[in-house]
């Protein structure tokens, strides 16, 4: 039976409470996550919006990824 969307976003806050707050995690630049992952700054911006690595926007169209993202990345690689 397939999930409704009330379960879907009771599971999707409980996934937020268990995470560390943004505030109190590592941001790294794009070009730094690039060099960890050896791909391209490009390649870190799709995945960003792609939801494959986990981030903040900031103003400007900045953009900054969680360390723990770039983490648990590179152990899926493992």
């Amino acid at each position: 039976m397939p999930a409704d969307a009330t379960d879907l976003e009771r599971e999707s806050r409980q996934k937020a409470r268990e995470e560390k707050p943004v505030s109190s995690q590592k941001l790294l630049r794009p070009r730094e996550v690039a060099a960890r992952l050896a791909v391209s700054r490009s390649t870190v911006y799709r995945w960003y919006w792609e939801g494959k690595l986990k981030g903040v926007k900031l103003g400007g169209g900045t953009v900054r990824i969680l360390e723990s993202s770039v983490e648990q990345k590179v152990a899926e690689a493992d």
